[in-house]
């Protein structure tokens, strides 16, 4: 059952004790869709652990399943589970007999939809309420240049049906913005094509992508087009033979902030959060608390499957207001709504730019954390694609009830703010949180937050 069919689940959070302890956040939402994905298509048996076990992830494993990959979850002796997929090889997935439902993840049904584009079958996509909303003409654009038909509700929208073509075209697309998903379309695309595949973004967005790929044999060439440039461009060969293998999924940075950012607001708070990937196009959050004067110490740096992973000791500090420029927007894009409430702490003026892809998230995400950090009394507005949070090096008053519409970031935001400001703060409906962060309510409980349900009037 989706989460958006089920009951809300309203939650609010208050002022919380120092925080404490050694907590894992879940494994990362991106490296895990594309496990399960380039699992599908090698040969043989990829076994998956850390993987995160959330709604988004859960809905790809479906699709992969459907697409003719058998996909298996065993449970070891410690109540961990490892993930096992028989794949199909490039070239050899199957026609779905149903739709594809993606729930509420972007990333899985755009990376899939680059996928079915290169078989000659048919497939349908659909999604729940947030995820019919967000455009796809982003991905539909280069890959109906491939040879691949799409059909979609206007503007782009899903449910939408793909026809992919026997004759697939290698492609060499510029694409206008820096986005991860576009680029991972175009080149799951590419991988069925003959001959070299190659996408330009104005700037380099998350590599796991390209990562992934070498961890399983692809051969990929990525970085910057020339010495000193922020145009970046990754070139792969497609057709290529590929055999499953192990992967090791780290935690999730996007996940890891919200216990980041807690323990830094809260007096006396001193937490070590282990496994986190720290992928250098993901570490914009931790870069940016950083230059605001927060103790995040980075401890047991090693490598697992191509990516960067360390452990994080964060205790609290007292932060000022920094500009962040708009070139670091693609690799911190999901945590500005986290990195806000941090703002609303701090002393002095926070101004976030280039924040334009904030306004196509589950929600819009520009707007509403500016008006649910003024419900909750802090000075904070949007002009353009930038975001001011003017900070009083105090907790606000807090006080206020957000409606979070969907939006999973959005709910744990401010679940954090709640534990920081003068008053409870609750959140509308806490079952989004499931799609990245199943477990997020009792890890902060361990750590000593307060987070309750509600009182209701009989």
């Amino acid at each position: 059952m989706s989460h958006t069919d089920q009951i809300a689940k309203p939650i609010m959070a208050a002022k919380a004790r120092a925080l404490k302890g050694t907590v894992r956040v879940p494994g990362d939402k991106s490296i895990s869709h594309r496990a399960l994905i380039m699992g599908a298509l090698a040969v043989g048996e990829t076994s998956i652990s850390g993987l995160l076990e959330g709604d988004d992830v859960l809905r790809t494993a479906k699709c992969m399943s459907a697409l003719g990959a058998r996909v298996e979850r065993k449970e070891n002796v410690k109540n961990k589970s490892t993930w096992h997929v028989w794949g199909r090889g490039v070239g050899g997935l199957t026609e779905p007999e149903d739709v594809l439902d993606m729930g509420n993840s972007g990333t899985g049904a755009r990376l899939i939809a680059g996928l079915v584009s290169a078989y000659p079958f048919l497939s349908v996509m659909t999604g729940d309420a947030s995820l019919r909303r967000r455009p796809m003409d982003r991905i539909i654009k280069p890959l109906s240049q491939t040879g691949a038909t799409f059909h979609s509700r206007a503007g782009g929208k899903l449910p939408m049906a793909i026809s992919g073509t026997s004759i697939l075209m290698p492609l060499t697309y510029d694409s206008p913005v820096a986005s991860a998903q576009v680029k991972s379309a175009v080149l799951l695309a590419g991988l069925h094509a003959p001959g070299r595949t190659t996408v330009t973004e104005p700037a380099a967005s998350r590599d796991h992508t390209e990562r992934m790929f070498a961890h399983f044999g692809v051969q990929v060439e990525a970085g910057p087009v020339k010495l000193g440039s922020t145009t970046y461009q990754a070139s792969i060969i497609g057709q290529p033979e590929l055999s499953g293998r192990p992967i090791i999924v780290p935690g999730d940075p996007s996940s890891a902030a919200f216990p980041v950012v807690a323990a830094l607001l809260i007096e006396g708070s001193e937490v070590i959060i282990e496994n986190v990937g720290l992928n250098p196009l993901r570490t914009g959050l931790f870069d940016t608390l950083r230059e605001m004067g927060a103790s995040i110490e980075t401890i047991n740096m090693r490598i697992e499957a191509g990516e960067p992973v360390a452990d994080l000791k964060v205790k609290k500090s007292s932060l000022k207001g920094v500009r962040v420029p708009a070139e670091r927007a693609p690799s911190m894009i999901d945590e500005y709504p986290i990195l806000a409430v941090a703002a609303s702490c701090a002393e002095g003026e926070t101004r976030m730019e280039g924040l334009s892809e904030l306004r196509v998230k589950e929600s819009d995400r520009l707007s509403a954390m500016v008006n649910g950090l003024v419900a909750c009394g802090v000075d904070a507005i949007a002009e353009g694609d930038t975001m001011i949070v003017r900070g009083k090096g105090k907790p606000p008053k807090g006080h206020a009830k957000i409606a979070v519409n969907l939006d999973h970031r959005i709910a744990m935001s401010f679940l954090v703010l709640g534990q920081v400001s003068d008053r409870p703060i609750e959140i509308d409906d806490a079952a989004a949180i499931a799609t990245s962060f199943p477990d997020f309510i009792e890890l902060m409980g361990t750590m000593g937050a307060t987070l309750t349900i509600p009182n209701r009037p009989a």
